[in-house]
C-alpha cells in the first residue's frame, strides 16, 4: 500500500430539469437543479469523504484535517457557464456530504458565550466560479470558431452520416416521443437529454415510453458526444474541453507534491464535457471503449497523487473513476500502463498539450480555420476600421462647426451699437483708447456729446 499525499477530483452534477445545447455551437439554454440532483451529489460527497478522510480507508490523507475543514487544504472551483447554476448547485451539496455540520464548528465570544454555527455546525467551504468570459479553463468550447469548424467537420464526415442513416428507423420510431424537436443524429443529445428527462420525472410519460428507447437514444447520443469531444490528434480541437482543464490538473498536483504548499484536495465541479476528452487524451478509452461516452450524474474522476513504496522516493498517479452514484472507484491507467505511472512521466507526456492561458485559447480557436472564416473576420476588421474613420471625421467636423459658431458670435457682439445712456458716457473716456466711438457704421451718425438728455433724439 502506498501513502495518499492529496487528490484532485473531477465531478459531473446532479439531475436537473431539460437542458438544451445548440447542436452547431453548444451554447446552452436554462436548467434548474432537482432535489434529486442535491442528492447524488451529496451522496457523492459522502462516499468521498469515506473514501479520503476516513483512517481505515487505504486512501486516507493522513495529513488532512478531516473533522473542520481547512480552507488552505481544500480548493473548490465551479464552473460558471452553461449548466452555472446546476452546478454550483451541485457543488454545495457535494460539500454538505464531504464535511457534514460539526457541533465543533462554534465560536467563544469574549462574555464567554458558545455560539454554534447553524444547522448543527454547518461548514461553510469558499466555491471560486469559473466564469467563461473571463477564464475559459471549464468552458472553452463556447465562441471558439475552430471547434464550430470542428463540429461541422464531424457533421459531413462520411462516418458520421453512414451513422446517421442506420439510426434513421430510431429516429422515426422517437419522433412521436419528443413533440417537434429535431429527430436527427446531429440532435442526438438534445432528444436523449428530453426523453431521459421525462422518463425521471414525468409519469404519464414514462408509462407510454416503449421499452428500449432511452437506450438507444443514450447509445446516439454517446456516439455523437464521443465523436464531438474527442480527436484523434491529442493536441487536437475536438480535444479543447480536456486540454484547458488539464493545466489545473497538472499545477495542482505538482502543488499537492510540493511540501511547502498547504494544499491536498481540490475538487473542480463540471459538466460531463471534460471527461470524454480526458479519458482519449490519456489513453484510457484504449483499454476501456466503454467510457467512450456521456459520464452519468454525479460521476467523479480522481487523480491521487501517492507516495511510492519503499526505497521508492517518487511520487505516482493512480487515477480512478466512478461512474455515478452507483458502484465504487474503479482504478484506470494512463498512456498503455498496468499500474500507478511516475508524476514526471505523467506530466511529462501531457503537459505540451494543456493550455495555460486565455491567449493560447484564442490561438487554438483561430488555428486550422478555412479561408471563409479568416474572411469574415477580415470583413468585420475592415467596417470597424471605417466605421471608426468615419467618427472621427464627424467628431472633428462638430468641433469645426462650434469654433464657427462662437467665432460669429464674438463677431456680432463686438459690432453692437453702444447706447449714448449707457452707464459710462462716451465723453468721459479717453478718444485714443475708443477710436470707433466718433462715428458709428451702417449709415448712423452719432450723437455729439454736448447735448443734453432732452436733446438727444432715439436711434
Amino acid at each position: 500500500m502506498t501513502d495518499v499525499l492529496g487528490v484532485l477530483v473531477i465531478a459531473r452534477n446532479g439531475d436537473r430539469t431539460e437542458y438544451y445545447q445548440d447542436p452547431k455551437t453548444y451554447e446552452g439554454s436554462y436548467t434548474e437543479s432537482t432535489a434529486l440532483g442535491a442528492a447524488e451529489s451529496h451522496q457523492l460527497g459522502a462516499f468521498l469523504r469515506s473514501t479520503y478522510m476516513s483512517s481505515s480507508s487505504p486512501s486516507y490523507i493522513a495529513d488532512m484535517k478531516t473533522d473542520l475543514v481547512d480552507t488552505h487544504e481544500v480548493h473548490v472551483h465551479a464552473k460558471a457557464g452553461g449548466e452555472g447554476t446546476v452546478i454550483f448547485d451541485s457543488a454545495i451539496a457535494l460539500l454538505q456530504g464531504l464535511f457534514p455540520p460539526n457541533p465543533a464548528n462554534k465560536i467563544i465570544l469574549a462574555n464567554e458565550t458558545t455560539v454554534v454555527a447553524p444547522l448543527g455546525g454547518y461548514q461553510y467551504v469558499p466555491i471560486e466560479t469559473v466564469e467563461p468570459g473571463n477564464d475559459k479553463s471549464l468552458e472553452p468550447w463556447t465562441e471558439c470558431p475552430a471547434f464550430e469548424q470542428h463540429i461541422s467537420n464531424v457533421h459531413s464526415s462520411s462516418e458520421f452520416k453512414a451513422a446517421a442513416k442506420a439510426a434513421g428507423p430510431f429516429f422515426n420510431s422517437v419522433r412521436d416521443y419528443v413533440f417537434g424537436r429535431p429527430t436527427t443524429l446531429e440532435n442526438a443529445w438534445n432528444i436523449y437529454d428530453y426523453v431521459s428527462t421525462e422518463l425521471s420525472h414525468n409519469k404519464t410519460y414514462a408509462h407510454r415510453l416503449p421499452p428500449t428507447l432511452v437506450e438507444q437514444a443514450r447509445g446516439f447520443a454517446d456516439y455523437h458526444e464521443n465523436a464531438i469531444f474527442s480527436d484523434k490528434d491529442v493536441g487536437g480541437i475536438g480535444n479543447l474541453a480536456g486540454r484547458t482543464i488539464l493545466h489545473t490538473v497538472l499545477s495542482s498536483l505538482q502543488r499537492i507534491a510540493f511540501n511547502g504548499d498547504p494544499l491536498q484536495f481540490l475538487l473542480i465541479e463540471t459538466s460531463y464535457h471534460p471527461f470524454i476528452s480526458l479519458f482519449h487524451m490519456l489513453e484510457m478509452t484504449k483499454e476501456n471503449p466503454d467510457l467512450e461516452g456521456i459520464p452519468n450524474y454525479a460521476s467523479a474522476l480522481a487523480f491521487e497523487l501517492r507516495r511510492g513504496p519503499a526505497p521508492e522516493d517518487r511520487d505516482f498517479v493512480r487515477i480512478k473513476f466512478k461512474n455515478g452514484t452507483s458502484g465504487d472507484f474503479e482504478t484506470h491507467h494512463a498512456f498503455g500502463h498496468k499500474s500507478d505511472i511516475a508524476a514526471t512521466e505523467f506530466i511529462y507526456r501531457i503537459e505540451n498539450y494543456a493550455i495555460t492561458s486565455q491567449k493560447q485559447w484564442a490561438a487554438a480557436c483561430s488555428s486550422g480555420l478555412e479561408d471563409d472564416w479568416l474572411h469574415i473576420g477580415s470583413q468585420d476588421a475592415i467596417s470597424s476600421t471605417v466605421f471608426a474613420i468615419l467618427a472621427a471625421v464627424f467628431l472633428l467636423g462638430m468641433f469645426m462647426l462650434s469654433k464657427f459658431v462662437k467665432s460669429a458670435r464674438a463677431k456680432a457682439h463686438n459690432s453692437r451699437i453702444r447706447l449714448a445712456d449707457d452707464e459710462v458716457s462716451q465723453s468721459h473716456l479717453p478718444q485714443s483708447q475708443y477710436p470707433n466711438y466718433g462715428t458709428l457704421s451702417n449709415n448712423v451718425v452719432a450723437q455729439p456729446a454736448s447735448m443734453t438728455e432732452k436733446q438727444r433724439l432715439p436711434l
